[in-house]
């Protein structure tokens, strides 16, 4: 028993620091979790800052909160196209990774970040010029434009930072190096926990902001860990590196990224398009329910996260493995993975559904926000052993480059299921927001069927990129 410990503390320190393990061949199990670890605490790191954000922006009143949630629903647009473009850019490095390519693999990479700035500046020419636009378009009230504006105008302006902080982070777990992925995602959002509380309230010598102060605080934090992201990839002393000639344009590897990334980016703008609709459809029961709701997700995403690390590692495993000529292998690593995300989010499912309220008074006081957002809490907690499994076997089609299937489950699910049960239930038979969490359960536990069974089916197996 005591060996046993010293060897999964040894593991533990390893997988931190960072490991030479080659993925495609020795203990599987271990493998998984030297890969799996940076992966999940960089993960948690990114939930105790959406929590954390959350906490600061509460004390400004349920208009703040609600403004951050309509604001963040609009952000999952570019989050689908920063993910699905890290999709595409996972998927070709770990592949030329696999297959022991490693020039190839720099160039790939030099090339994921081209192509992530070209697409990151008419986004942020639209957030500057239409943010109280897109506020108003999502039903805000006349307040809540006046005095949230400026939040959306710095995210989306500033939404750079995001664009590459996701693209290089993908290129590093490709290669199989997540602990500089961890740590880059650790420095941003610390400095961002620390500025937020400064500049939201005015402390010490820093102007009082207000929301606005919570944007700066994001940009500023992540700015900081694409500016590391670029040191670490500059100076080549890790799995991957980056010299300058590799950003040298190669119209074929664009190209090939688009390709493989467009199923990714297909696949979040579904998912995420429906997250707007169903946030559209929350804010017709008043800013109470939609800020209850908020919180609630906010509070899923801090156990979420981490499970996409799992989901991550599970993905990089594919790819390096298929690249390796070792398909057994990356469908093993994909059933363990999911076997672990199942157990524990099932567990925190039951912790969520036994004490949703006083998660929800961690943040927020007011009755009726409490109430809106402990009933979102239970309802939704339903849906986690089933998003457990889902996000695994989507992640691992999307590692193997198969981006396609994927995008045509979420477009079955959320656009044809998750949005008319939706409105169906809450509107035409006036469930409320209960209608709105009855659909979320019934489309994760669909996606979690449909993965199995295309999963089963090994199609992916056999995909080329």
């Amino acid at each position: 028993m005591r060996e046993k410990i010293r060897r999964i503390i040894s593991d533990t320190v390893e997988s931190i620091r960072g490991t030479e393990q080659d993925f495609t061949s020795g203990n599987l199990r271990r493998a998984i979790f030297l890969l799996a670890v940076p992966m999940v605490l960089e993960m948690a790191m990114e939930s105790v800052f959406a929590v954390v954000d959350i906490f600061f922006v509460s004390k400004l009143g349920s208009e703040a909160v609600a403004t951050v949630g309509i604001t963040e629903s609009v952000m999952t647009l570019l989050y689908a196209i920063a993910v699905g473009l890290g999709m595409g850019t996972t998927a070709l490095v770990s592949r030329r990774v696999g297959e022991k390519k490693m020039e190839e693999a720099s160039v790939t990479a030099a090339q994921s970040i081209i192509l992530g700035l070209i697409l990151s500046i008419p986004i942020a020419i639209a957030g500057i010029y239409f943010a109280p636009d897109l506020l108003k378009i999502m039903g805000s009230s006349e307040s809540m434009i006046n005095t949230g504006y400026k939040y959306p105008l710095i995210i989306i302006g500033g939404n750079i930072v995001i664009m590459f902080l996701f693209i290089i982070n993908a290129i590093f777990r490709g290669a199989g190096d997540a602990s500089l992925s961890m740590r880059v995602l650790w420095i941003s959002n610390l400095i961002n926990i620390i500025l937020d509380p400064c500049l939201i309230f005015g402390l010490g010598p820093f102007p009082e902001l207000g929301i606005a102060g919570a944007a700066f605080a994001t940009v500023i934090g992540r700015g900081t860990g694409v500016i590391l992201q670029f040191y670490f990839l500059l100076n080549r002393k890790h799995r991957i590196g980056i010299a300058l000639n590799d950003f040298r344009i190669r119209i074929s590897i664009i190209v090939k990224l688009a390709r493989v990334s467009v199923g990714g980016v297909g696949q979040f703008l579904i998912s995420t398009s429906s997250w707007i609709g169903l946030v559209r459809i929350m804010s017709t029961f008043g800013s109470s329910v939609l800020a209850g709701y908020t919180i609630a997700i906010r509070v899923i995403i801090f156990t979420l996260l981490p499970s996409w690390g799992l989901s991550n590692a599970a993905a990089t495993m594919v790819g390096q493995n298929l690249g390796a000529k070792k398909p057994k292998r990356a469908e093993k690593s994909v059933i363990v993975t999911s076997k672990i995300n199942f157990f524990f989010l099932t567990f925190i499912a039951l912790m969520f559904f036994m004490f949703a309220e006083k998660f929800i008074l961690i943040f927020v006081s007011e009755h009726s926000v409490v109430a809106a957002g402990t009933d979102a809490l239970r309802f939704l907690s339903f849906a986690l052993p089933f998003y457990a499994i889902g996000m695994v076997m989507i992640q691992s089609l999307n590692g193997s480059g198969d981006t396609k299937t994927p995008t045509i489950i979420n477009f079955f699910c959320f656009w044809l299921v998750e949005i008319p049960v939706a409105y169906i239930l809450a509107i035409k038979l006036n469930f409320n927001a209960t209608g709105v969490y009855l659909a979320i359960v019934l489309a994760d536990a669909m996606i979690s069927v449909i993965g199995i069974i295309v999963f089963k089916k090994g199609q992916w197996k056999n995909k080329v990129i």
